[in-house]
């Protein structure tokens, strides 16, 4: 019985400094989300670049530099050019979506070029969920050559569910973890059935816990599941105290409740299913608990 629950603390040991290693971990991974974040942006970045070029490419300018990208806010981006150049809005809506697709937080999102003077929009559209808005207009028409400025705003939701599924994932893997540890350490209700499976000598009387019975003296005598326990108790510790809160606690409180004079009950029901054997019985020690007296054991 100590020898198990040696083994028992041990385990929960193990498993509670599995379970720290386990929230250790969802917190780095918090924290890492941050750099991955910037990882994705910076390379959102690069795309547009990217869009830049291959717009100058289909307007012709070989030569011609994209500007930096410029960072408007949080979720929108311009793309400016160092020369003049002209776009069929076809293939701007052609270049954008492909290049975007490579983008993972770049689900939702709408275009303007932009006139440099004024600032008015030359054309626009949307995308949601990588599919153009058809409310378009002038899509085949090929926009005179000028200074143009193309802005993008990304929806700031998409970013914001990846942090959020980052965050889900951790809080579900921390919380499987938890539910581990508790299943580990739970206190199980004990089954004479499938916990006691060995027969004890008391005496000259032969206790049989798996099946719940002694024998003495040629006799059969039934146990209830609750005196089997409280007996198998004393059984595995012969002539030892049995403090009282011990007996209380092994039998019942896996079932939530802690019985008083329920236990005298069963004791004095398992004194009398032993008086036959003059060589065995449970005594009551005065302020510390019980004591299962065996004053000769047959081999």
């Amino acid at each position: 019985m100590h020898l198990s629950r040696y083994f028992l603390s041990g385990k929960r040991k193990y498993l509670s400094g599995l379970l720290v290693l386990a929230f250790i971990s969802v917190i780095c991974a918090a924290f890492s989300m941050t750099d991955s974040d910037d990882f994705v942006l910076a390379k959102r970045e690069v795309l547009l670049r990217r869009i830049g070029h291959e717009l100058l490419l289909e307007s012709g300018d070989s030569t011609s530099r994209v500007l930096p990208v410029k960072k408007i806010s949080e979720n929108e981006y311009q793309i400016s050019f160092e020369n003049e150049l002209t776009f069929e809005p076809a293939s701007l809506v052609k270049i954008t979506r492909r290049l975007l697709a490579k983008d993972p937080l770049a689900h939702d999102y709408i275009v303007n070029v932009l006139n440099c003077d004024n600032s008015s929009v030359a054309y626009g559209y949307a995308i949601s969920k990588n599919k153009k808005d058809d409310m378009v207009t002038c899509i085949g028409r090929k926009q005179p050559k000028a200074c143009y400025k193309v802005s993008i705003q990304f929806n700031p939701a998409d970013i914001n569910m990846l942090k959020n599924g980052y965050l889900l994932g951790s809080l579900s893997f921390l919380a499987f973890a938890g539910f581990i540890f508790w299943r580990a350490v739970k206190p199980r209700k004990r089954s004479p059935e499938g916990q006691y499976n060995n027969m004890y000598t008391l005496g000259s009387v032969l206790f049989d816990a798996k099946n719940r019975k002694l024998m003495v003296n040629g006799n059969t005598i039934d146990l209830t599941g609750t005196e089997t326990r409280v007996l198998l108790i004393f059984a595995l510790s012969p002539n030892e105290i049995i403090e009282r809160s011990r007996l209380q606690k092994e039998i019942w409180e896996d079932e939530g409740v802690v019985v008083g004079r329920s236990l005298d009950m069963f004791i004095s029901k398992i004194r009398k299913k032993l008086e036959q054997d003059p060589n065995s019985n449970i005594v009551v020690i005065r302020n510390k608990g019980y004591k299962l007296e065996i004053s000769h054991q047959e081999e």
